[in-house]
């Protein structure tokens, strides 16, 4: 049961991480290496991140398909830049049957290479574009060092592919889905993410552009929550996906992709959760309310058990994600720790004393302490609560935004952004450096280029590496 103490985030953060997994009923550990089982809690998570993107998926013209796990090799090395970008993380089926395979198949890492031999068969002319595609799916990664939901060797994801008849479409709907991400991230994780392009060294390997959505832990590391591609003419030249234009003559598409993991779900932890467990936002948690009756002796327990089926059958009706703890032999205490490692949003205790007086006791699992804690009368319960959820949300965000803003500093040299980065926080400053320069960084500080944010000051100004005029600025950070 999720009640043990966990190590403090100040102690050991990746440490406080990987016990709120377990503890939390998360997850649990698998006997292959580099892989996580899944548990009920955890999945009605990831559920509820997957609905929320798949409502905009589809909301912006999008379809679902599904496409199979293994690919041909000769796939991959159709694209280059591609192949050598996934060949170390590769997972090779060489054999089936009992017999050695004419040629190995490559068990997914990503789709595009399968997809975009797919997409050259379904498209013929320009009235067949734009090709909007998704799939929810796994991808098997060979991951050196894994961590639970943040690096597996296998992971659940969904992988977006398009395909369109001009760059500028491409750009468009590139942009457009980081948008998706973002409004997603925000508005419903509660986690306020940085939009930008990805520099030259850190795009994804065979894109023209790779865009991030890139989100603040909880011990400051970065986090690339999501990433959308544009793939530019690269991979429908390598699997020849062509259209007949208006004038009747044969073109390439232009294609994109785009990708969110299992890894969102390590991001909600990671950027809400404290010392006691999960902090969930009410959005997107499986449970909103629990409803812990206090009683004690039998007569107490019919009539407490009786009002809180009724509280509880009202909040479902009013559409509020409702959990009746009436397990027998634990105390309320007990209850309240266990509730709170699991991070559910609003905690309803209901007894004698709040039957007499027609009120519940509602905490929140947001704020500390008393300041947590509060009586309201049981007329309107289920409008307060909703209110309370709202109330809730918009606090983890304002509290993960403060958090964030509190701990970026503009920087104008070097050794500026070495101080920074050494102290755990991230830097922003004007860069202009080679990719040599950005990996004598990384080298040296540890730091990585996150992204160039889309919120550009007015420029230009002088690189922080070169002295040379730039005319971005760029986030470094430590990263996962």
């Amino acid at each position: 049961m999720a009640t043990q103490a966990v190590t403090p985030q100040s102690v050991d953060f990746s440490k406080w991480y990987n016990e709120i997994v377990y503890k939390a009923d998360l997850a649990a550990q698998s006997p292959v290496r580099g892989c996580i089982i899944i548990k009920p809690y955890g999945y009605e998570l990831w559920e509820a991140i997957k609905a929320g993107l798949d409502r905009r998926f589809k909301a912006t013209g999008h379809r679902n398909a599904y496409f199979p796990l293994f690919i041909p090799e000769s796939y991959l090395r159709r694209e280059a830049e591609h192949v050598e970008g996934f060949s170390p993380e590769l997972a090779v089926v060489t054999h089936a049957g009992g017999k050695q395979l004419e040629e190995p198949l490559v068990v997914r890492p990503t789709s595009e290479t399968i997809i975009g031999e797919t997409f050259s068969e379904w498209i013929q002319s320009y009235r067949d574009l734009p090709l909007l595609i998704n799939q929810w799916a796994n991808v098997v990664r060979w991951e050196l060092r894994t961590r639970p939901f943040l690096r597996t060797t296998e992971f659940l994801w969904q992988e977006g592919h398009t395909a369109h008849a001009s760059e500028a479409d491409a750009e468009e709907e590139t942009l457009r889905m980081l948008d998706i991400y973002a409004d997603f991230a925000v508005t419903e994780a509660a986690i306020p993410v940085i939009q930008g392009r990805k520099s030259n060294i850190e795009r994804f390997a065979g894109a023209l552009r790779t865009y991030t959505i890139e989100a603040m832990m909880g011990d400051r590391k970065a986090l690339q929550s999501g990433t959308s591609h544009n793939l530019g003419q690269n991979f429908a030249k390598a699997f020849n996906i062509m259209y007949l234009d208006e004038n009747n003559e044969r073109q390439y598409c232009w294609t994109t992709s785009w990708g969110v993991s299992t890894r969102m779900v390590g991001a909600v932890v990671m950027a809400h959760g404290d010392d006691k467990g999960l902090r969930l936002p009410p959005v997107i948690a499986p449970i909103q309310v629990v409803i812990v009756p206090i009683f004690r002796n039998d007569d107490e327990r019919g009539e407490v058990l009786a009002a809180a089926r009724r509280i509880g059958a009202e909040l479902e009706g009013a559409g509020v994600r409702v959990h009746l703890d009436d397990r027998d032999g634990l105390t309320p205490g007990f209850k309240y720790n266990d509730w709170e490692m699991r991070g559910v949003p609003v905690r309803l205790e209901v007894g004698p004393r709040d039957l007499q007086n027609n009120t519940a006791a509602l905490a929140r699992r947001d704020l500390p302490g008393k300041e947590s804690k509060q009586f309201v009368s049981q007329d309107g319960l289920a409008a307060a609560v909703r209110d309370l959820l709202n109330a809730v949300q918009a606090n983890l965000l304002q509290q993960a935004t403060a958090f964030r803003d509190a701990h970026i500093h503009d920087v104008k040299t070097y050794d500026e952004l070495r101080q920074v980065v050494e102290a755990g926080d991230w830097a922003r400053g004007w860069w202009a450096g080679s990719d040599d320069d950005e990996r004598r960084v990384k080298e040296e500080t540890g730091a990585t280029l996150r992204c160039f944010p889309f919120d550009q000051p007015d420029g230009p100004g002088a690189c922080l590496f070169t002295g040379q005029a730039a005319r971005e600025v760029a986030l470094f950070a430590k990263a996962y």
